[in-house]
């Protein structure tokens, strides 16, 4: 008699386990839907498109001192190839002799192609003159190569060096807050309010992470580059802004966009 009560109650006990659990699984599982549901309903006209708009026009127009267009600009696939080339940046380029991620590379030819002075704009602040249009131009040559897979090339001693630099950096801690980017973006199934923080230590998977940004962030009305989100990343740490397009934000891409290879780009999104 003892053993059958035994028994019954610890049917008991593990039946309420089993319905505890069951409930929580369903409110987690209720809480990822809602968020899928909530990102779908914001790409519905992301105004991230009128920003691609501008940046195929501002790509096709003379302008800056030489009155010439960047229909010639090489951003890794040859003069004026734009297709591919947004899953294969950052990479090296032997005219600079440096490593260069999308919008360093468009400042690049902003400079040898118009005229423009590349330093003047590296001082620029995001959405502000110049650099507005590099934010619009770095969006339309993304779109380009929507739906293509990140593949990054390695085969150059510095784009090897790059992702070592990169890698460092991702997991230096420090600053008043004690942390790195690996505090948040080193393990599966974290999130912040609704904004879920991927591993980029691995591919995150198809329009995650890396292969989001360029995006439009409906919190603040901005479209945001990726230079934009790493800078953005270092005052959540508390640290000093990095120059725009430093050593240290494209070693970090290129950290980043190796790490996510094969998944399949969907820039520019829309982010919360």
């Amino acid at each position: 008699m003892k053993t059958t009560t035994l028994n019954l109650a610890t049917l008991a006990v593990l039946a309420g386990t089993m319905v505890l659990t069951g409930t929580a699984w369903a409110q987690a599982k209720s809480a990822a839907e809602g968020i899928a549901e909530y990102r779908k309903m914001l790409e519905d006209g992301n105004p991230a498109d009128l920003f691609e708009a501008k940046g195929e026009a501002l790509w096709k127009q003379k302008r800056g001192p030489k009155n010439a267009t960047l229909e010639q600009c090489n951003l890794g696939k040859g003069a004026g190839v734009v297709k591919g080339t947004f899953v294969e940046l950052p990479r090296y380029f032997a005219d600079t002799g440096k490593m260069q991620d999308l919008e360093s590379r468009l400042v690049t030819c902003m400079e040898t192609l118009q005229g423009f002075n590349a330093e003047e704009i590296g001082k620029t602040a995001f959405g502000r003159g110049e650099m507005a249009n590099v934010t619009a131009l770095a969006t339309w040559v993304a779109a380009e190569s929507r739906g293509l897979r990140f593949n990054l090339p390695q085969g150059h001693a510095e784009e090897q060096k790059s992702y070592e630099i990169g890698k460092r950096v991702f997991f230096y801690r420090g600053g008043p807050m004690d942390f790195s980017c690996a505090s948040c973006h080193s393990v599966d199934g974290q999130r912040i309010r609704l904004q879920d923080l991927p591993n980029l230590t691995i591919n995150p998977g198809d329009g995650v992470g890396f292969a989001a940004w360029p995006a439009y962030r409906v919190s603040n009305g901005q479209m945001w580059s990726m230079q934009l989100r790493l800078n953005d990343c270092y005052r959540q740490q508390r640290f000093p802004f990095p120059g725009f397009a430093s050593e240290v934000t494209v070693a970090l891409g290129t950290y980043m966009g190796v790490n996510a290879k094969g998944a399949q780009s969907i820039a520019p999104a829309i982010k919360r």
